[in-house]
């Protein structure tokens, strides 16, 4: 509901305008859920999760679209997203992956703003009657639990 609200949401398209992936990397991993840092991004799990252990991979730098990002940024945004599947099959057992990018409002973004690529971990089954009968998602681990979980298992 505090999604759906736009709690969190930025207040602009320009850094520093409430944007929370500019805020999030200079938080405490636990109270930021940054899983892992890199030199130009970083692993976070989303507080909005569409399934347990929902990953973003975020560059630090603000940028809204991928072809803005360098080739040192695109090569440890893929490095990343490898070491995000990695982890989840470890720490989760995770069956399958959704993973891309939203890029813009009209493709879906919530922060169309500060690009970030999903890593969502998916299991046979993982579609139950609650979301569909009762319009709630039944996540069995505390985000903070899970965070330090997956950075065990980042290796």
């Amino acid at each position: 509901m505090a999604y759906i609200k736009g709690e969190n949401k930025p207040t602009g398209s320009d850094p520093g305008e409430g944007c929370p992936f500019d805020v999030i990397p200079t938080m405490s991993d636990e109270d930021g859920l940054i899983v892992a840092r890199g030199a130009a991004v970083y692993a976070v799990l989303n507080l909005y999760p569409y399934n347990s252990g929902h990953l973003m991979v975020v560059p630090y730098r603000h940028v809204s679209d991928y072809d803005e990002l360098d080739a040192a940024e695109v090569a440890e945004l893929g490095e990343y997203t490898q070491k995000s599947l990695r982890a989840l099959r470890k720490a989760s057992g995770a069956q399958g992956f959704n993973v891309g990018m939203n890029l813009g409002h009209v493709a879906g973004a919530g922060i169309a703003a500060h690009l970030h690529q999903h890593v969502v971990p998916r299991w046979g089954g993982d579609t139950n009657f609650m979301p569909v009968v009762a319009q709630t998602k039944v996540l069995p681990q505390l985000l903070r639990d899970t965070r330090q979980l997956l950075a065990d298992a980042w290796g």
